[in-house]
């Protein structure tokens, strides 16, 4: 992935965009009323447009640093929220976590931000019945607003620390329905990270390994056990095409070469946390526009499939 402060680019590509298989119904479960009047809003119909679609590549790393204020949006189109339902909309909220080493890219809570936010809520609203808010959160987890959001997302997470008191704010978030994905942390030290701050959340729950063949995988788009979903950042993956190397061994303690899904469950087997593991869905989404090679090979046939899969299917179980 990207550091903060490169230069930033202008590209376009054009390429011809064919999904995998493509699931035609939803079934629709809902929960609590905060999760029922998500689903009434948006999932009446999914997904009828992707299947051939002519897809433009634009964007790719601008900001040279994280700061306050507007997000630099850097070509990626903005739009109109729908008349008299501008709070009914999904909204993708990154939560801004503490880390126990010094804070950088592909480290840190801002790791693929802000592209990786800004091109997937563009491809959600684009390509989707889904209505998307233009403009990605940033949450604290101290937020009272974090209850407003029924999907968040944790990048980098491998260095994070937690209090007692976000452990506990995020226990009752994710108890109450929400859902919380975490992406892009490699190797043995990061997952033992990871590892210690979900048993902080959850002292008593077990985080069990889900199989390729949970419909999380194949709700919109089938995704088969034979399609790897292992994505290296975008530099790995460049420096390696042809050779089958997905993978990034520049982390501590090894244990990176193999993609591992796991979750957390409620009481009622519903996923509650969803942990991508050894793969980097968040620069499949952030460096689309970056390499034409690179947008085919992963953020096409794997990033953007699974990433609304997981997104749809939390938010209708």
């Amino acid at each position: 992935m990207r550091r903060v402060g490169r230069a930033p680019k202008r590209r376009l590509y054009r390429v011809r965009f064919h999904w995998p298989a493509m699931k035609s119904e939803i079934l629709f479960k809902p929960g609590n009323r905060w999760r029922q009047r998500f689903l009434k809003a948006f999932l009446l119909v999914c997904l009828a447009g992707f299947v051939g679609l002519a897809f433009a590549q634009v964007w790719s790393r601008r900001r040279s640093a994280v700061s306050a204020g507007p997000i630099d949006r850097g070509g990626v189109p903005t739009w109109p929220l729908p008349e008299r339902f501008e709070q009914d909309v999904f909204t993708f909220a990154r939560l801004k976590y503490t880390s126990s080493r010094p804070e950088r890219s592909s480290y840190a809570w801002f790791t693929d931000y802000p592209d990786a936010d800004l091109n997937l809520s563009y491809r959600l609203q684009q390509l989707s019945s889904l209505r998307v808010h233009p403009e990605p959160k940033v949450l604290e987890i101290a937020d009272p607003e974090l209850f407003s959001f029924p999907w968040v997302f944790m990048s980098g997470a491998g260095n994070i620390t937690l209090t007692d008191e976000e452990a506990a704010t995020l226990r009752k978030y994710l108890l109450n329905g929400g859902a919380m994905m975490v992406d892009d942390f490699w190797g043995q030290r990061e997952w033992d990270g990871v590892f210690l701050a979900m048993k902080k959340i959850f002292p008593d729950r077990q985080i069990v390994d889900v199989p390729r063949s949970h419909q999380i995988f194949h709700f919109l788009f089938d995704l088969p056990d034979s399609l790897s979903l292992q994505t290296s950042n975008l530099r790995s993956a460049v420096s390696n095409q042809g050779t089958g190397v997905t993978w990034e061994d520049n982390h501590l303690g090894g244990n990176t070469r193999e993609i591992h899904f796991r979750a957390i469950f409620d009481d009622k087997d519903r996923i509650m946390v969803f942990l991508c593991h050894n793969t980097d869905n968040g620069d499949g989404w952030e460096e689309e526009g970056s390499d034409p090679w690179f947008f085919r090979e992963f953020s096409e046939k794997k990033n953007y499939p699974l990433g609304f899969n997981i997104i749809f299917y939390l938010m209708t179980h």
